[in-house]
């Protein structure tokens, strides 16, 4: 059982993941994608220096961390990043957000295709199902008037950036603790980002609307501030169930507060996706023991009837 302050961290960082997907596509009315990137990474990537220092964590890599900082940096940081950012901008941020949160199917199908993990029958369904809601997400977009299939491919190329370096983090022997090496990680990438934005963007004036600079604030403080920052926190003591439903939530909020956010209505085939992508996380991430844990109490409470 969570204690009611997990219990609180865990809705405030669901909502704020899935809240975060309509704010970066109303930030990119103002802001270019590679400088909105480089921006509320900086930002955030110094707020959690500051804290982190202030709580007394090892901040400071040695030689042979810098390795690990820099590998695992770029499919988890830079590649998810990069490409989601990109994907935002050519889909409705809903949309984006689902096939977003495909990651932990692509995790799965990767772990058997080249680390030998083996398929399961669970996982098989999860991909059939994954598989169906991209292709349902792909055919709208291609019959739409103003359709960006191309868009599609870049989220799931974020997907599947970001799933490989969860199996490169698993892999990975550690002896920075994981608050450094997000910092870091965040850090190399955002310099990464001003170089990119400089090279490929042309530069901002700045003057933003109020909304936009309470927008950068959300995207720096909220998003890769207080969620890092509860994540880590709770992610010690979580059980995998409790984990997976939180992921299952984000895409179905993100689609949700787009509505409201951001003015995008979404289409019956947005459903249908989000309920197959809830439904495929599920069943990769939440461990057979909690299913039958639940259909246990579902009996019971039956029986009592």
């Amino acid at each position: 059982m969570l204690s009611r302050s997990q219990t609180l961290g865990l809705a405030a960082l669901t909502l704020m993941w899935g809240v975060n997907w309509p704010v970066m596509k109303l930030s990119l009315q103002e802001l270019s994608p590679l400088f909105f990137r480089a921006v509320t990474m900086t930002g955030g990537a110094l707020w959690l220096f500051a804290f982190y220092r202030w709580r007394g964590v090892r901040l400071t890599p040695v030689a042979a961390e810098w390795r690990s900082i820099v590998t695992l940096g770029l499919p988890n940081m830079l590649g998810w990043h990069t490409l989601a950012i990109f994907g935002v901008a050519a889909l409705a941020s809903g949309r984006a957000a689902i096939l977003g949160f495909t990651m932990p199917v692509w995790t799965v199908l990767l772990g058997a295709l080249f680390f030998d993990q083996g398929l399961t029958r669970r996982s098989a369904l999860a991909a059939l199902a994954v598989a169906f809601a991209v292709g349902l997400l792909l055919i709208d977009e291609l019959g739409a008037m103003a359709g960006r299939p191309v868009g599609v491919g870049v989220m799931l190329g974020a997907a599947i950036s970001w799933a490989i370096g969860t199996l490169m983090m698993r892999r990975a022997t550690l002896t920075l603790p994981v608050e450094a090496l997000t910092v870091w990680m965040m850090a190399l990438t955002a310099a990464a980002l001003w170089m990119l934005a400089l090279a490929f963007e042309p530069w901002p004036d700045w003057r933003f609307s109020p909304r936009m600079w309470a927008l950068l604030a959300y995207g720096v403080f909220m998003n890769y501030g207080f969620a890092q920052i509860i994540w880590f926190s709770l992610a010690r003591h979580l059980p995998p169930a409790t984990s997976a439903m939180s992921v299952m939530m984000v895409p179905l909020i993100g689609t949700a507060s787009a509505t409201v956010i951001a003015g995008e209505w979404p289409r019956w085939t947005d459903g249908v996706a989000v309920v197959c992508v809830m439904a495929a996380i599920a069943s990769v991430l939440v461990p057979p023991a909690a299913w039958r844990h639940l259909a246990q109490q579902a009996s019971r409470r039956t029986a009592q009837r």
